[in-house]
């Protein structure tokens, strides 16, 4: 279900260090993007529990929809890192990535098993999710796993295309947000998929963010990102614009009522996403924009857990 948030790296940056014994593996899970894969499933709890009462929340559903969100995330992360390395894309001293094939010694094959094993867990959770809501969201499962494969794999990835960030706005937001939801109290509302917009926008920034860091060795290799078809100075403006939108949209949720005006908390976040607008600018050696990069993925996930929060404190309060 979810999209890889970091999709390559810059032929220019230092060589990263080599790591060693589990850290090989815990890097491969890239776990600082996996925050990405828990938000939307506790925004789309906390608006069940909003609507419907605590009584109706189903904790097991909860914990095992997260479990599996986070294994298609990690599975995710492996195929990104699995073609990049078979497309000659990756190296040494590549950014953003685990580098277990490039820097430590895993084979490629092992790396491609291990996904589609975390795919196959991720499975048989989404068995017991179906018996306990509706078996319609095995379509909507494998639909997602698809996607998931597709976004770096198959002979044209999502991922190289200027619809990376729609596409992993739309199923790690929208989508996730939706099921969280559905299988929690049965229904999909209006409300809730407006109440996705702002999350799905800020995952799709981090995209964004990362291919604006990323541009001049994404177009040396190929891609046609939106960074690349807009150019860089005017993508730092749509990563802006995005920002604030999601910020907007929040105020319109609580002036129609869907939330509470404890959902002002999310506004907590918004010297991140400043900060990460201001890191982008002037800057185009891609070390450079490293921290602006890791302040945009910080805004999603604070905005995110905030949203959260906020959903709880309207309830409980």
């Amino acid at each position: 279900m979810e999209m890889n948030v970091e999709t390559n790296s810059s032929p220019t940056a230092p060589k990263p260090s080599k790591q060693t014994g589990w850290r090989i593996w815990w890097n491969l899970l890239r776990p600082h993007t996996l925050t990405a894969a828990f938000v939307p499933v506790f925004i789309g709890t906390a608006y069940a529990m909003q609507v419907g009462g605590i009584n109706q929340i189903h904790l097991p559903l909860f914990l095992i929809m997260l479990l599996a969100c986070l294994l298609i995330q990690a599975a995710t992360n492996m195929f990104n890192e699995y073609f990049d390395y078979k497309r000659g894309l990756d190296h040494e001293g590549s950014v953003g990535i685990g580098g277990a094939i490039v820097r430590d010694g895993i084979q490629p094959k092992t790396v491609l098993n291990l996904a589609f094993g975390f795919f196959g867990i991720a499975i048989l959770l989404g068995v017991y999710i179906c018996m306990n809501s509706s078996w319609w969201l095995a379509a909507i499962g494998l639909v997602c796993m698809a996607v998931a494969y597709l976004y770096t794999g198959g002979p044209l990835p999502i991922a190289y295309t200027p619809f990376g960030e729609l596409t992993a706005g739309l199923f790690m937001g929208v989508i996730i947000i939706g099921i969280s939801f559905f299988i929690q109290t049965g229904t999909v509302t209006s409300e809730v998929v407006l109440l996705s917009i702002p999350s799905s926008i800020l995952i799709g920034a981090i995209l964004l963010a990362n291919n604006i860091r990323d541009l001049d060795g994404d177009k040396e290799n190929g891609r046609k990102t939106l960074a690349i078809l807009v150019g860089r100075e005017r993508a730092v403006g749509v990563l802006a614009s995005m920002f604030i939108v999601s910020y907007i949209w929040t105020i319109a949720l609580i002036i129609v009522g869907i939330v509470s005006p404890w959902m002002l908390i999310v506004f907590l976040s918004a010297p991140k996403a400043f900060k990460a607008t201001k890191g982008f600018i002037g800057k185009s050696i891609p070390m450079e924009m490293v921290p602006a990069m890791i302040a945009t993925a910080k805004t999603n996930t604070i905005f995110g857990l905030l949203m959260g929060i906020g959903l709880l404190l309207g309830y409980f309060l």
